[in-house]
């Protein structure tokens, strides 16, 4: 099992490895697998990314974040303007169907609301408007309008499983109710578990997750495979 100084230089090496990361001020201190980021990026989407990279880390048992945005004073990111770039950043991306989502900026804050397909779409708004200069973070309430059988869902969420390498799929139950997918089980890292979770939010339909998946210690998974 590795110590918390291991933890620690893993992670600081990871977000050093990150493009849009390696000249990030960023601290980092783990207690117990526990690791705390804190300092300061100038975008919503640096942010988000050093999150995720600190994640993907073998040993990362949970994460705290004290990651302040500051905006260059050379940017106006006033709530108009960035109400502006938000609808304009939308309305170029082809991943989005035009007109389906509405805006509201509130210090900082936006708000997005609609409906689409996929859950992909959903993500997709998002992501594309996470670099804006002025967004401080952002509060996706689009919904998803269900397409598919919950029969039908559940069996190309295990095939998804199947086609991707980095998951023993062997490890993992998926069930279906509704729109609603359940996944049980457990994997070897907290990378392999997001993973799997992204798998059932790419699937068309489906509206919520609850991941009851477990990340077992690697000499545990020796011991006592499911």
């Amino acid at each position: 099992m590795k110590t918390d100084l291991e933890i620690q230089k893993d992670v600081m090496d990871e977000l050093k490895w990150h493009p849009i990361l390696h000249d990030a001020e960023i601290k980092v201190s783990v207690k117990k697998g526990v690791v705390t980021l804190c300092g300061q990026v100038d975008t919503y989407g640096r942010k988000l990314a050093a999150e995720n990279a600190a994640r993907k880390v073998a040993g990362v048992k949970a994460l705290a974040e004290n990651i302040q945005i500051g905006v260059s004073p050379a940017y106006n990111t006033n709530d108009g303007v960035i109400a502006e770039a938000v609808l304009h950043a939308l309305k170029w991306h082809t991943g989005i169907p035009e007109d389906s989502i509405k805006v509201k900026v509130e210090n900082g804050i936006v708000m997005l609301e609609g409906e689409v397909e996929w859950d992909v779409q959903r993500n997709s708004a998002s992501t594309a408007i996470q670099h804006l200069h002025g967004v401080k973070a952002v509060n996706n309430s689009i919904t998803i309008r269900p397409k598919v059988s919950a029969d039908d869902l559940a069996k190309k969420i295990s095939e998804a499983f199947l086609r991707r390498a980095a998951i023993d799929a062997a490890r993992i139950t998926v069930s279906v109710s509704g729109n609603k997918a359940t996944l049980t089980g457990k994997v070897r890292s907290f990378a392999e578990k997001e993973e799997a979770e992204d798998i059932v939010w790419a699937a068309p339909g489906v509206t919520s997750l609850d991941s009851k998946l477990i990340v077992e210690e690697p000499e545990l998974m020796l011991q006592s495979p499911i």
